[in-house]
């Protein structure tokens, strides 16, 4: 176990991994005002859209306009995911600094996902990385299924390590191990976060991306802390799924982190009323109940004291 250092920064998905797989397409003044609260929460770095084809997901299809149109705060980092060289062109023409890439260690969600083996679309990452180095953006590098696939089951971890050394050698500043349709458990968070520092990838160079489908993202998230994992991805009220991986249920969500974090005595810079907030606000703009756990306690007690006022 690594020792604490009492911090935490969270890594706010919802705007992007939140609505990509929403039935309906939300408008762009919303997700700008969902985008609005978590910042005000204290979110210093937020996902907010994907530069993927309008006609693959249509639910960011704004996101060139989403990018120009986000309100300007100091020391608020904001991201876009960019699958190829033309989605980083077209985050440049949006205007944002700090975009993501993806790709999967299983060759089959891979497949599913971008219509490229693991092999291309490694090759593709890394021009994609030169030219975003190039251009002095920051890079974030995804492995997704990197604690199982929903197609293949068990995913070797000495697959992610592989490609994880090819994207820190090519200039990405982070690997996020995502667990896409939350297969992962902690010991298993243990061992893969043990392979990558045996390996020279230390825990600085690493952040977690859990799911909740069979509710241990928390678990997982506090195995990922203890063993000296400073950066983990929420996702506001449980918002969130991948519409390639069958089962994916929602994201962590980021008000549970922040709850149990800051009870524990880790500062996570995030206000968990403000976050709780915009969880309600994300919740009314969808029209449907959102998974989260405080966000579903927060929501109750506001309801039990609307009703006592009322009354």
């Amino acid at each position: 176990m690594k020792p604490m250092d009492s911090t935490l920064r969270i890594y706010e998905v919802s705007p992007r991994d939140g609505l990509q797989n929403e039935p309906a397409v939300v408008p762009t003044a919303a997700k700008l005002e969902l985008i609005s609260m978590l910042v005000h929460a204290g979110c210093r770095d937020v996902e907010v859209t994907s530069f993927v084809r309008p006609r693959w997901v249509p639910q960011l299809a704004d996101a060139v306009e989403l990018v120009s149109l986000l309100p300007q705060v100091e020391g608020v980092n904001y991201w876009g995911l960019v699958p190829n060289q033309v989605g980083l062109e077209r985050a440049v023409e949006g205007g944002i600094r700090c975009v993501a890439t993806v790709l999967s260690a299983s060759e089959t969600h891979n497949k599913k996902n971008v219509n490229r083996t693991v092999r291309e679309s490694l090759a593709a990452i890394e021009d994609v990385i030169a030219t975003a180095l190039g251009g002095g953006m920051r890079v974030r590098a995804y492995i997704s299924t990197v604690f199982g696939c929903p197609y293949e089951g068990h995913v070797a971890p000495e697959a992610s390590l592989a490609i994880a050394e090819r994207l820190l050698a090519a200039g990405a500043e982070e690997i996020a191990l995502g667990d896409t349709v939350g297969m992962g458990n902690p010991r298993q968070v243990e061992a893969v976060v043990a392979l990558f520092d045996k390996a020279g990838i230390g825990v600085e160079k690493l952040s977690m991306h859990f799911h909740d489908t069979r509710g241990t993202a928390l678990a997982n998230a506090l195995a990922a802390y203890n063993v000296g994992i400073r950066t983990i991805d929420g996702s506001v009220g449980g918002l969130g799924g991948c519409p390639y991986a069958p089962g994916a249920s929602g994201n962590a969500s980021t008000e549970d982190l922040v709850h149990m974090f800051e009870a524990m005595g880790v500062d996570t810079g995030i206000s968990l009323e403000a976050l709780a907030e915009a969880g309600i606000y994300a919740e009314q703009m969808l029209g449907r109940d959102l998974p989260g756990r405080y966000h579903q306690y927060f929501r109750g007690a506001r309801q039990r004291a609307n009703a006592r006022a009322a009354g």
